[in-house]
């Protein structure tokens, strides 16, 4: 690879570590009774404490440094002074940013003891985003990403968000190309090596409509049901891909053992 492909390679690992870290640190805290402010709080710390930013923190006017997407909620949740109880499941996205460059991931927590239906969603949303990586190289489609998400979560009986995708990422927080989550094999540009995107499949429950809340970022399933999400950053090299938000502690999906 070139020099440029590798400096940006090594910026966004190194952002990628720190995100990767902060939800390291939520698994440590996730209960019943903290509220999403809490989560918020620790997120910002530690980004901060590691020589980063947190690039959501008034991104086109976001007011924290995370997303809290508990339940029904299936991106961009607002945290606040919501107390988790048990029983909930819930995301959290961070993105850091150092030395130009971001490093942007999102898990599942359970809070407390969650429904077997819970944990299935949660096992094929994440089950999807590493089938689609794992596909990944240099002769991979687009259209080869969202095909393999879609085939995989609609034959586990679930639905694909449309509303919202994964983007390229780099320098900016958010750029070309996007990434569905859905879509017909074969179809789409070729992936090349040095293109550093995300894979964030959304999965619902039950159908996959959305619709926004009056906060203007909130996004929640139509009909209530439980949605689940899974973020990486990750890279295209020569010879296949470089996932750049891997959890250090092996804490990639729960039920987490700390």
């Amino acid at each position: 690879m070139s020099d440029d492909i590798q400096e940006a390679f090594e910026r966004t690992r190194a952002a990628g570590i720190i995100a990767a870290g902060a939800l390291d640190e939520v698994v440590k805290i996730i209960k019943p009774g903290i509220t999403t402010n809490q989560i918020d709080s620790l997120c910002y710390e530690f980004i901060n404490d590691n020589g980063a930013c947190s690039a959501p923190l008034f991104y086109r006017g976001f007011p924290k440094s995370c997303c809290t997407s508990p339940n029904h909620t299936i991106c961009h949740g607002i945290p606040g002074n919501k107390t988790l109880i048990d029983g909930d499941i819930i995301n959290v996205d961070v993105t850091s940013f150092k030395n130009g460059w971001h490093g942007d991931t999102s898990r599942m927590f359970y809070v407390g003891e969650v429904s077997i239906k819970a944990q299935k969603l949660i096992e094929v949303t994440y089950g999807s985003m590493m089938k689609a990586i794992k596909i990944l190289n240099k002769k991979t489609s687009l259209g080869d990403i969202g095909s393999t998400i879609q085939t995989y979560v609609e034959k586990e009986g679930f639905s694909v968000v449309r509303d919202f995708c994964g983007h390229g990422i780099g320098k900016k927080f958010h750029q070309e190309p996007n990434i569905l989550h859905y879509g017909k094999k074969g179809t789409g540009p070729k992936l090349k090596p040095g293109m550093i995107f995300t894979v964030e499949p959304m999965i619902n429950e039950g159908k996959y409509e959305a619709k926004m809340l009056n906060d203007g970022w909130t996004a929640v399933t139509k009909d209530k049901k439980l949605s689940a999400q899974f973020e990486h950053t990750v890279g295209i090299t020569e010879t296949g891909y470089e996932i750049f938000t891997l959890s250090k502690k092996e804490l990639n999906h729960p039920p987490y053992s700390v």
